[in-house]
């Protein structure tokens, strides 16, 4: 990492998260694992900016970040990287952080390739594969490596683009920025990120200005700005933490034709562009042009583009050709879920497990966010690096959460776990445990290498049982890192429906499953949607709004989520 680089609180978190990796491969403690993980976790979700707790002295204060870990982010903020972390990396395969977010390959099977073949790369693991040369080594065998080669293929053929994570601060912080320069009006973000996509290809961003050379020259010099790619009169790219940021300044009289333009989608706007010529209109970004009379009528805002064209506003989560059209023409565009509408969250660890938040904590939180419950779902025992409870301690924590409601007026804390699917489909707690919680969630959390057949049966083995109410991130994707396991959600979708089991739209930015796609077959096959943070620290639970997002680009109404019913609706439907 350049040492000049002003380092963010994501930034000196993943070189944390990066050191627990490789402090697995180097055989550390798995102490010092979860330890470099839990300071890590809290750094992402710190309020305050990790370069002004360290320059007053308060690195200590943030949980999880004792002296060792406190020297090693001070050693960070003035290097860009820190000699442990530099140890570490020399000691293993240059690219192993490409080879581990390859599903199925773990730091073993890293190590074992590594040190009898010498693989250093991906490529070199791949071509390994394909000579064969895998299923000679102890425990790999023919199947294994069969399953590796198709893992990798699959890993290299993963859209590329920037998680929607990574983007959307990257994208406010730009968007603050500019919004104190004095000339610079109407910042807004277009593009697939206003699309709420998962993954964008780029930042793009319009505004409007009298002086737009101010605003472009502000825009151009901001703190952190690695590149400029290129700077004119009305237009400017840049590179910001890796990432392409375009700004465009263009006139108030036509800022709602190039809003609606530069938000897209491509197809959306096609289908826009053809209704128009239909009516005798053009449609640009300019405005719309009335090609009787030449006349060019620039659009102020989205909505004036959308009544010229006879239809009322569709919004942008909707805006990818999916039907959205032929519905506003109908009159039936979904009656879409808002954030308001969310009554509570359905996820969360608490430092039961690996939260970094106590039930009580998470609790007031959510009582400020205006919600009326909780469900608190720590993990299972077999979780044994997330600290998951056995059957004593989790009676323990149901005691807890049982004296917490006895203090609060109008407020809930519901006990629930996410408890493990096992590799044949069995839950990690027996009936009579799962049995006394309010909500189960049932979540895959290891042997990602299955093939289709088997990871298929093995989670409508797990849905089937009659306790499970909720399937948690149900093909175990991690956006940028992993592609997720092979399953037949189609199958899945299904037995949820038969089963009554709700499917989560997991609201974790590096999650985001469901997907759209799939979040809007489920509902149409009668599936109950449930948004669940995963929320690991109180920050986390803001996560609800990438959740929601996620809802409305699958079409989804309140009726179709189980986190805008009450409680007792709630209870009642988890019977």
């Amino acid at each position: 990492m350049n040492k000049d680089k002003i380092l963010s609180n994501s930034d000196v978190a993943e070189i944390l998260y990066r050191m627990a990796v490789l402090s697995q491969f180097v055989g550390e403690n798995a102490f010092v694992t979860r330890a470099y993980q839990k300071a890590a976790r809290n750094i992402e979700s710190l309020d305050s900016d990790i370069r002004q707790v360290a320059v007053n002295g308060r690195l200590r204060t943030i949980p999880g970040v004792g002296r060792a870990i406190a020297g090693t982010i001070t050693e960070i903020l003035k290097a860009g990287t820190c000699e442990r972390y530099e140890e570490m990396k020399s000691a293993v395969p240059a690219d192993i952080f490409r080879m581990l977010g390859v599903t199925g390959i773990g730091p073993k099977t890293v190590r074992l390739v590594h040190e009898n073949l010498g693989i250093t790369t991906l490529d070199e693991l791949e071509k390994a594969a394909v000579g064969h040369r895998l299923q000679k080594l102890p425990g790999i065998g023919v199947k294994q490596e069969k399953k590796i080669l198709r893992a990798i293929r699959r890993s290299k053929s993963m859209d590329r683009r920037i998680p929607l994570g990574v983007a959307i601060p990257i994208a406010e912080y730009v968007v603050e920025y500019l919004k104190r320069c004095p000339h610079a009006e109407n910042v807004t973000v277009t593009g697939s990120l206003r699309r709420h996509r998962d993954t964008v290809g780029d930042i793009d961003l319009i505004a409007s200005s009298s002086d737009p050379e101010s605003v472009i020259a502000a825009f151009t010099t901001m703190p952190g700005v690695a590149d400029v790619i290129g700077s004119g009169t009305t237009k400017a790219s840049v590179i910001l933490r890796g990432v392409q940021i375009d700004l465009r300044i263009v006139d108030r009289s036509s800022f709602g034709s190039l809003l609606q333009h530069f938000t897209g989608s491509k197809e959306h706007n096609i289908r826009l562009r053809e209704l128009a010529i239909g009516k005798g209109m053009k449609l640009s970004e300019y405005g719309i042009l009335d090609q009787t009379t030449g006349t060019l009528l620039p659009c102020g805002t989205e909505e004036e583009v959308y009544q010229r064209l006879g239809l009322p506003f569709i919004v942008p989560e909707l805006r990818e050709d999916r039907g959205e059209i032929e519905a506003a023409i109908a009159g039936t565009l979904p009656d879409l879920v808002t954030l308001a509408d969310i009554r509570g969250d359905l996820h969360l660890h608490s430092t039961w497990s690996d939260g970094a938040n106590t039930i009580s904590e998470l609790a007031d939180a959510a009582i400020r966010m205006g919600y009326g419950y909780i469900c608190v779902t720590d993990h299972s025992r077999s979780r044994g690096i997330a600290g998951g409870l056995n059957e004593e301690a989790i009676i323990e924590k149901m005691g807890e959460i049982e004296r917490i409601n006895e203090s609060l007026d109008g407020f809930t804390v519901l006990a629930g776990s996410e408890v493990d699917i096992r590799s044949d489909g069995t839950l990690d707690y027996d009936d009579y445990v799962l049995e006394m919680l309010d909500i189960v969630i049932a979540a895959v959390h290891s042997g990602f290498s299955q093939d289709k057949r088997t990871m298929t049966s093995r989670i409508v083995r797990a849905i089937e049982n009659e306790h499970v109410d909720i399937l948690a991130h149900p093909t175990g994707r991690l956006i940028g890192e992993r592609v997720g396991y092979e399953v037949d959600i189609d199958r899945v979708i299904a037995v949820a429906a038969e089963t009554e089991t709700a499917i989560e739209i997991n609201a974790s930015q590096s999650r985001l499953d469901l997907n759209d796609i799939n979040a809007r077959k489920a509902s149409e096959s009668g599936v109950m949607l449930a948004i669940g943070t995963d929320a690991h620290t109180l920050n986390h639970l803001h996560y609800m709004e990438s959740g929601v997002h996620l809802a409305r680009r699958a079409w989804l109404e309140p009726r179709d989520l189980l986190n805008t019913k009450s409680v007792a609706d709630v209870l009642r439907w988890a019977g």
